[in-house]
C-alpha cells in the first residue's frame, strides 16, 4: 500500500489531513475521522465519471479508476482528482477511456468544482447535503440529480453546456439563468426552441423559498433540461 502525494488546500474540519490510500490498484480511500464537510476538486476536468452519494460508508469517500489512476490526494477534507495533462491513446491512436466511479460520504455536506470542463459525466447526489455545484471550462453529456436544497444553492456551469440535465425533486424551488443564447431548453414544463441573448427562469415559489437552487449557465446552452420530479 503507497499513498498518494499531498494535492491542493486544506479545507476545515477540524482534523489533520490525510493523505490519499491507494488501497489496491485504482482503488483509493481516505477515512472520515472528524471532518464534518467535504470538497470534491477535478482540478483538470472530469470524463467518464460517475459520482454518488453513500449513506453507510465509513470514509469520507472511495474513488476506482480504471486504467492508469490519476493523482489523488485528499487533505482536511478536500479530495482533488488530476489527470494527466495530456490524454492517453492506444496503439491505433485512439483516445483510451477510463471510467471512473466516486462514493461521497453522504453524513457531511459537500462542495463539488470541476475545473477545465466536464463530459460524459453522472452525478446523483441524492442523499446528501450539496452546498455548491460548479462547472468551469464548459460541459457535455453531463447528467446532475440533484438533492433537496439547504439554503440557495448555486449550481454554475461555466463555459457553455451541450446536452446536459440536471434533475431535482419536484418541491425544489429553482432559478436558472443563461447566458450567451440557448437552443432546445427545457424548464420543467416550459419549452424553448431558439433563443439569443439571456434567458431568465424560475419556478413560481423560487422568491419565497429559503431553499432553493440558483442555476447559472454561461457561454451558452443546446440540449439543455432542468426538470423537477
Amino acid at each position: 500500500m503507497r499513498r498518494a502525494e499531498h494535492d491542493g488546500p486544506a479545507n476545515g474540519g477540524g482534523a489533520t489531513g490525510r493523505a490519499a490510500e491507494q488501497r489496491q490498484g485504482g482503488e483509493f480511500a481516505t477515512p472520515l475521522g472528524l471532518l464534518r464537510n467535504g470538497r470534491l476538486v477535478f482540478a483538470s476536468g472530469a470524463s467518464c465519471v460517475t459520482v454518488r452519494a453513500d449513506p453507510s460508508m465509513p470514509d469520507l469517500y472511495r474513488a476506482h479508476f480504471e486504467g492508469r489512476a490519476p493523482r489523488v490526494a485528499a487533505e482536511g477534507g478536500t479530495v482533488t482528482i488530476r489527470y494527466p495533462r495530456f490524454p492517453h491513446f492506444d496503439r491505433l491512436g485512439y483516445l483510451r477511456e477510463r471510467p471512473a466511479e466516486l462514493a461521497l460520504n453522504a453524513s457531511i455536506p459537500w462542495d463539488v468544482e470541476i475545473r477545465d470542463g466536464a463530459s460524459r459525466l453522472t452525478a446523483d447526489l441524492r442523499g446528501l447535503e450539496l452546498r455548491s455545484f460548479e462547472v468551469s471550462g464548459g460541459a457535455s453529456r453531463l447528467e446532475l440529480t440533484l438533492p433537496p436544497p439547504a439554503g440557495t444553492v448555486p449550481v454554475r456551469i461555466l463555459g457553455g453546456a451541450s446536452n446536459v440535465a440536471i434533475h431535482r425533486l419536484e418541491a425544489a424551488a429553482a432559478r436558472v439563468r443563461v447566458g450567451g443564447g440557448s437552443t432546445n431548453l427545457a424548464f420543467d414544463d416550459q419549452r424553448f426552441g431558439a433563443v439569443g441573448g439571456e434567458l431568465s427562469l424560475r419556478s413560481p415559489d423560487y422568491e419565497r423559498a429559503s431553499d432553493r437552487y440558483d442555476i447559472t449557465i454561461t457561454g451558452g446552452a443546446s440540449g439543455l433540461i432542468i426538470d423537477a420530479g
